[in-house]
């Protein structure tokens, strides 16, 4: 390893092929077994967490006992590369073909960035799994690094929060360290992150977006097709989900818009459909459909061996680590398999039913509409109407508020009014305005050591 791929490396941080240490312990056997039971890696000494480098120095025994560490485990896991580049020491850890691999401490994996230890459960549910070579790690036929659009690494970059600058020339030093490239050879997951046209290599990589009138798959009024990048892909179905589903504001002059269904759940959603998706089964798609009383999120491939939907969410098993890898990345993916509750929480926070999950060919998760809101076949509010009212009745209450407020105080500061009322002090200027116009105060005085003065009869 050279310095400027060393660079690269604790730019992006750590993730599922790179772990920092800021020193060397006898523990780091569990790293070396988490990496070659995942996709093999680096382990960086002399790096802390949040990617400062504190130094390391390798030394002949320090090299010898590393190796002697990997020997041990079970099975054996040979290393050759040890190195040390400026003040770090990189191990390299190659993907182990035997696996499950296990250290004197037990059975270990990579995570979301993190080594975890597994029971034996988990041992059995994953490599069950992983007995065959999963889609995101083939070769990629056809694809080059001509196929990368720079522009699409640049987007992921910028979701991840990284400064890093990719360019032509080290792109593929990029895309190795991502665990989605070696050599001159692209996975699938390369492609379906960074293509700049996922049809010529994946055709069937697509999220399809409908929007029906009722309850069944009859009549369609809108539709939206993505078959681009899985980023893409996710952002496209936020939008059409926003697009869709029916909203209520709070506005004082800054506005906070509360969707009927929560949002942080429909993501969460997508992106499990998205890192969970079986991508090697030709002819399906994610789909998004969103019906008058529900919003039905699936993605083909089902739950895994081992896997059902009483204890989904409680064993972190992924179908693609290395997507699943890239999300977490962006900060798209929360930690240690948390999803599935998230959902619920969120649901049960807005006081709606909770989601309905269910597995056969696919995968599906759905979230029930607000009675309240929902959209209406025959009479009652639209859904244009239904926001304007909850707008109104909600400025009408805050207005109220200052009215009592002003009585009691006669004196009241602006600022003092926005404190009482957790708004901006924009907000309380609007409406006080809106009750001077309607004749329901008036100031006596000048604006600074004047006062407020409450409209006879108006309380």
């Amino acid at each position: 390893m050279n310095s400027e791929d060393l660079k690269l490396i604790i730019a992006e941080g750590e993730g599922l092929t790179v772990e920092f240490k800021e020193k060397y312990t006898s523990k780091i056997d569990r790293d070396i077994v988490a990496l070659a039971n995942s996709r093999g890696g680096y382990i960086l000494l002399g790096v802390s967490d949040d990617g400062k480098m504190t130094g390391e120095k390798l030394s002949n025994q320090m090299k010898a006992e590393i190796s002697s560490l990997a020997r041990n485990c079970d099975p054996h896991i040979s290393i050759t590369k040890i190195s040390q580049t400026g003040d770090v020491v990189a191990i390299e850890v190659p993907e182990g073909l035997e696996k499950p691999y296990s250290c004197s401490s037990g059975y270990f994996r990579r995570l979301d960035g993190m080594t975890q230890k597994m029971t034996q459960k988990e041992v059995r549910l994953i490599f069950r799994a992983a007995a065959d070579m999963s889609f995101e790690s083939l070769p990629c036929k056809g694809f080059s690094f001509e196929d990368v659009q720079l522009g699409k690494v640049r987007a992921f970059l910028k979701e991840a929060g990284a400064s890093l600058k990719v360019t032509g020339a080290n792109l593929p030093s990029f895309l190795s360290s991502l665990g989605i490239c070696e050599g001159n050879t692209i996975n699938n997951a390369g492609a379906l992150m960074f293509a700049g046209d996922i049809n010529r290599f994946i055709p069937h990589s697509e999220t399809i977006m409908a929007a029906f009138k009722g309850v069944e798959k009859v009549h369609i009024y809108d539709r939206k097709d993505a078959r681009t990048d899985l980023l893409s892909q996710f952002n496209a179905a936020m939008d059409f989900l926003k697009k869709q589903l029916n909203v209520r504001s709070e506005i004082y002059i800054d506005r906070r818009e509360i969707y009927e269904i929560p949002l942080d759940a429909l993501r969460e959603a997508l992106i499990n459909a998205l890192v969970h998706r079986d991508y090697s089964m030709r002819g399906t798609s994610i789909y998004v459909n969103i019906f008058d009383d529900r919003v039905d999120i699936s993605n083909p491939g089902g739950l895994l061996p081992g896997v059902t939907t009483r204890n989904f969410g409680k064993e972190s098993v992924r179908r693609n680590p290395v997507i699943a890898d890239l999300f977490h990345r962006m900060g798209k993916v929360e930690r240690m398999g948390t999803g599935i509750k998230r959902m619920k929480d969120l649901m049960h926070e807005a006081e709606l039913k909770e989601p309905e999950f269910t597995s056969d060919t696919f995968f599906h998760a759905v979230f029930y509409r607000n009675p309240e809101y929902s959209l209406k076949r025959s009479g009652g509010l639209g859904k244009k109407e239904t926001v304007e009212k909850t707008r109104e009745k909600t400025r009408e209450k805050t207005r109220e508020k200052i009215l009592v407020l002003i009585a009691a105080h006669p004196h009241i500061t602006t600022n003092e009014l926005a404190k009482e009322l957790s708004i901006t002090s924009k907000g309380v200027e609007w409406n006080l305005k809106q009750l001077r116009d309607s004749g329901l105060i008036r100031r006596v005085g000048p604006d600074k050591g004047g006062q407020w003065e409450v409209s006879s009869g108006k309380l």
